[in-house]
């Protein structure tokens, strides 16, 4: 099951346009097998769907398979952001794809038999989730590697392209195909679907070197340096609240579709799969259209535009009482998902460096996930109590209250920033050993600065401290010397001596713009530095450098 998610405001350039990724043959090969097995998991998600309204009709219970989806995502998305950083990204997804497609088979082993109910069912689809929990990062992560930066924006538009294809085709033929062969067969379709996933990454090698000198992070420090570095990432905050926005209301129309298709509509599994395939498709026409609506609209605005547009097709599917006003509302959800989707997952990222993607990707992925889950509950209860007409009448109202509330927190700002490693700091040179896990590190940066320049120089520090947060640093702080004018002592912390020579293998030339910036406001031009280490058996030692920082 290959993962179903997959640029700043400006010019319509070739590099938007989503054909020009397919220039590279890795990432065809790539995107032509994710988009199979995407199809297969599109099967299964309305086979799966279409099942337990023959189960269980209650839209609470209709509702808990999107939730079966989506929580695992919520749950398991960050630890899969760590390891995605933290191991070789190819070889995980080989054995991550074999151990899924073991699940399908038996997911659809069960429904071949006549054992399954409602229980298992939510069970299996919890299980599929966590599978593609444990693989979007991943996959999201290796895009990059596929091609190079300026397709960036061209490949991630190609895979909203070749998902939306997949959804407009798989749901679709799932129900033709329940109706010819039976329920059971999207399910083992859906399962021999990841054997050309798997078969791609066999073949492919990635040619990103993923040589350090450092030995990998830990799992749980992964972790918590991955919440620091979002903390301090003004850019991907932004972009993770107003995915907060948004989906938690969209959320409604995935949820409760099989029974606006069943119950409002009173259509069959091929209804279903028809409605489900045209928000595929609008998506796909969406896609396409997506370079000349962000050089118009910009991120912010498209953003918007694309929530409007989602709750003009809430309102549409509460009034829908045939299936022609459920296709228009179904394509209007299409092309706002894809236009919304499309430009969070750039912001995303784009506001990333390379060592910490796999966990800066997982961060958006969970709130993703955490919104769709938190919304399909919220959803199907307000379905049970008050209707499905009102449901999707009270989550338009929300997604439009959303935008204003959300407006603040603008998205790829920092698209145009370098965020390649400089490499620019120097490796102390030590008079004492210092193991690797030894520590914290405490390291001083002392300036001194002309009286005319405190002001600025302050400010343009506290720009500096976000950075070293960023990159590790457990506490940062400046102290200004009061017996002597314009001596200013940065400091800041570091859990261990490896973990501040990662700082120095994380530190972007974006990051040097602003140190260099600050230079200019210190009367000497160098500032001087200090490194002292957690002291051993009540010795006290200092590691002193001239490093730049």
């Amino acid at each position: 099951m290959a993962a179903n998610q997959q640029a700043r405001h400006g010019t319509n350039s070739p590099s938007t346009l989503p054909w020009n990724a397919f220039r590279h043959t890795a990432f065809t090969v790539v995107w032509l097998a994710t988009v199979v097995s995407n199809v297969g998991t599109w099967m299964y998600n309305a086979a799966s769907g279409w099942l337990m309204t023959s189960l269980d009709a209650d839209p609470l219970s209709v509702s808990l398979v999107q939730v079966a989806t989506s929580l695992p995502m919520f749950l398991f998305a960050l630890p899969a952001g760590a390891l995605a950083d933290i191991v070789d990204k190819r070889r995980f997804l080989i054995i991550a794809e074999i151990v899924v497609t073991l699940i399908a088979a038996a997911s659809a082993a069960l429904v071949w038999l006549g054992l399954i109910n409602p229980p298992i069912l939510l069970l299996l689809t919890f299980l599929l989730g966590a599978g593609a929990a444990f693989t979007a990062p991943a996959w999201q992560s290796v895009v990059p590697s596929l091609v190079p930066r300026q397709d960036l924006a061209a490949a991630v538009a190609s895979n909203g392209v070749g998902v939306n294809i997949s959804r407009a085709i798989g749901p679709a033929l799932g129900g033709v195909i329940i109706g010819g062969l039976g329920i059971a067969a999207p399910f083992w379709l859906n399962a021999l679907s990841n054997f050309g996933v798997i078969g791609a990454l066999w073949w492919w090698r990635s040619s990103t070197s993923g040589g350090h000198a450092l030995p990998a992070e830990r799992l749980t420090s992964a972790l918590v340096v991955g919440l620091r570095h979002a903390r301090y990432n003004p850019n991907l905050r932004a972009t993770l609240i107003r995915a907060a926005a948004f989906f938690v209301f969209a959320s409604t129309y995935w949820a409760l579709l099989p029974l606006v298709a069943r119950n409002q509509i009173a259509g069959g599994p091929a209804l279903y799969g028809i409605l489900l395939g045209a928000i595929g498709a609008g998506a796909v026409c969406g896609a396409f259209g997506l370079p000349w609506m962000k050089a118009t609209f910009g991120p912010d605005w498209l953003v918007a535009l694309g929530t409007v547009g989602t709750a003009v097709s809430l309102i549409v599917f509460g009034f829908a009482r045939d299936s022609v006003l459920a296709l228009v509302a179904c394509i209007i959800a299409g092309v706002s998902w894809i236009a919304v989707l499309a430009t969070l997952n750039v912001s995303a990222q784009v506001s990333l460096p390379d060592w910490v993607r796999g966990r800066g990707l997982a961060m958006f992925v969970t709130v993703f996930f955490g919104a769709m889950t938190a919304g399909s509950v919220i959803w199907g209860q307000i379905a049970s109590m008050l209707g499905l007409p009102a449901a999707h009448f009270i989550a338009a109202v929300g997604a439009l209250i959303g935008i204003v509330l959300s407006w603040p927190w603008k998205l790829q700002s920092g698209a145009e920033i370098d965020l390649t490693p400089s490499m620019h700091w120097p490796v102390p040179v030590l008079t004492i050993d210092a193991e690797p896990d030894r520590g914290p590190v405490l390291v001083t940066v002392e300036y001194h600065i002309k009286p005319e320049g405190r002001g600025a120089f302050l400010a343009a520090l506290q720009e500096l401290g976000q950075q070293r947060r960023r990159d590790g640093a457990n506490a940062w702080d400046i102290f200004e010397d009061a017996a002597e004018e314009g001596r200013f002592l940065e400091t800041f912390l570091v859990a261990s001596w490896l973990e501040h020579l990662r700082q120095h293998q994380r530190v972007t030339n974006a990051d040097r713009v602003v140190q260099d910036a600050i230079r200019q406001y210190d009367a000497k031009a160098e500032p001087k530095v200090s490194h002292f280490v957690a002291a051993a058996f009540g010795s006290k030692f200092s590691i002193r450098g001239s490093d730049e920082l």
